[in-house]
């Protein structure tokens, strides 16, 4: 990906006169933003490697697999977060991993965690660059240095088990790679959250990702069967059955363990074959609790929908705003939900069916397939838009939790009140990305006025909203994982006693606590 946005300079999108309007009637945007510097303009801190680290790790990998060019540095700076890109904008010097090590055995990770345990070298696995919580920050924890573990050369499919419906895919590979590899098998993870197109296997583990057809197919923790993982205190080979009764699940420690136990190297996950048939269907409700009561029935009904969203009143605006033209629908009005089906032609035909009767029956109003189609077509392009709004000198920022459906709409008003109470003028947009039969994810994004210190303000609002979250008993993350910036919130979370459990195991498994410093563990 560009180093100071979001994925492929080619794909960037322009922001319509529809919504520069917007922003200069709402927020008061009406200019560009003073532009950071170029890739060749950016002054890193030097490196903090002496000579005998570098050759160390060049002992464990080849020198071929360890830069300390600024070159390679830059790009593992952090994640992709707004406050990460704005801080790319910086003029003055920035923080960057001290080096970039890429290992492509297990045995030369345990080689790389043996150099650093040994030199006092924090180390921060890297798999795509998505995160948008602080969990690639480059920080050393106290430790000489920090490099970043790229783990791009674990990129195989290893094995197809066709019979049991497995696959073990290598930790390193893309979301797309993964799917072309098992499409030429006729084969499918499905597994497709907005960070798809750079996201990797190994990355969508330690987060506890959740994809967009999670209706359908599972977050991607459901789908893990099985993990191997090096620690500095050895291999781990996690999952031997389908389900067993021997003792805790370990693989739990490790599925959003976020690179501080372990380097996952690669994973077994449940796969499908490839559906037959896709089917389409959108849906208009006059308000956000219609809408929200109506995706409860068929979640707990048990419809089937592959995917099902619900975006609120302004996030349904906007869309259309964005959108020149949507399949020769109707116009929408209230708030907008998406519903699409996969597999046989009589499955998929009976569970529309049943969805499309219970969504009637709450108040529904159904659009045809045009705008489900039209959110299908741009679903991983929001973070585009995003960077063209910080270009034009608005900030956008993303936050997501979840609660029980009984808590949600006080958990919605409790987080809106306190992005707007933080950022007044703001626009806040929400949506309800996952859906499980006790309760649902609400996914919000706010819109506000650069100004002039935008990085402080978001730190303000970013504090607000999580007190609220955990205030009304939302959880401080669904899917987008802990990092360094809801670290903060962890002890109220899960406890004191879970915060030493979390300790305890961290300093069995890596004592010198070289893995990911500064995050996930308070």
């Amino acid at each position: 990906m560009k180093w100071d946005a979001w994925g492929d300079p080619a794909l960037a999108k322009e922001l319509s006169a529809d919504i520069k309007g917007l922003l200069a009637a709402a927020l008061g945007v009406t200019g560009d933003a003073a532009p950071g510097p170029s890739a060749d303009e950016v002054v890193l801190h030097p490196s903090r490697l002496s000579a005998e680290d570098l050759d160390a790790l060049a002992g464990a990998v080849g020198k071929e697999h360890v830069s300390a060019a600024d070159a390679d540095r830059l790009p593992r700076a952090g994640g992709k977060s707004t406050p990460d890109l704005l801080r790319r904008r910086s003029r003055e010097a920035q923080d960057a991993p001290d080096a970039v090590v890429l290992p492509g055995s297990e045995q030369e990770v345990a080689a790389v965690l043996a150099v650093c345990a040994e030199r006092r070298i924090a180390v921060v696995p890297f798999g795509g660059g998505t995160s948008v919580v602080g969990g690639l920050d480059p920080e050393r924890g106290g430790l000489a240095a920090v490099v970043s573990l790229d783990l791009r050369r674990f990129d195989g499919l290893l094995d197809l088990d066709e019979t049991s419906g497995e696959a073990v895919l290598g930790a390193g590979l893309t979301g797309p790679a993964a799917e072309e590899l098992l499409a030429e098998r006729g084969w499918e993870l499905g597994h497709y959250p907005q960070s798809f197109r750079y996201a990797t296997i190994g990355g969508f583990a330690a987060t506890r990702s959740s994809g967009q057809d999670s209706a359908g197919y599972g977050r991607f923790d459901e789908m893990v069967r099985g993990l191997r993982v090096v620690t500095p205190a050895g291999v781990l080979d996690l999952g031997r059955a389908p389900a067993s009764a021997a003792g805790p699940d370990l693989r739990q420690l490790f599925l959003g363990s976020e690179g501080t136990l372990g380097v996952i190297t690669a994973v077994r996950l449940r796969v499908h074959p490839l559906p037959a048939v896709k089917a389409y269907e959108a849906w208009s409700f006059p308000d956000f609790a219609t809408g929200t009561a109506a995706l409860r029935a068929v979640e707990q009904q048990g419809t089937g929908p592959t995917v099902i969203r619900l975006s609120d009143e302004a996030e349904t605006m906007i869309n259309l705003a964005m959108t020149e033209q949507i399949g020769g629908a109707p116009a929408v009005s209230g708030c907008l939900a998406v519903t699409v089906f996969e597999g046989g032609a009589a499955q998929v035909a009976a569970r529309q069916q049943l969805t499309r009767d219970a969504l009637l029956a709450a108040g529904g109003t159904s659009l045809g397939e045009g705008p489900a189609r039209a959110w299908e077509h741009g679903r991983f392009s929001a973070p585009y838009l995003r960077d063209s709004l910080l270009a034009a000198g608005a900030l956008c920022e993303t936050l997501e939790t979840a609660a029980s459906w009984s808590r949600l709409p006080a958990l919605r008003a409790a987080v809106t009140e306190a992005l707007t109470g933080a950022l007044p003028g703001s626009l806040v947009l929400c949506h309800v990305s996952h859906v499980y039969p006790t309760g649902a994810s609400l996914y919000f994004t706010v819109v506000a006025a650069l100004g002039e210190d935008p990085l402080t303000r978001w730190g303000t609002a970013k504090r607000a909203a999580g007190d609220a979250i955990l205030r009304t008993g939302g959880t401080i993350s669904h899917h987008h994982a802990v990092g360094a910036d809801h670290r903060p919130w962890m002890t109220e979370e899960i406890g004191d006693l879970g915060v030493r459990i979390l300790r305890a195991v961290k300093a069995e498994l890596d004592p010198a606590g070289i893995l990911n410093p500064g995050k996930l563990i308070p």
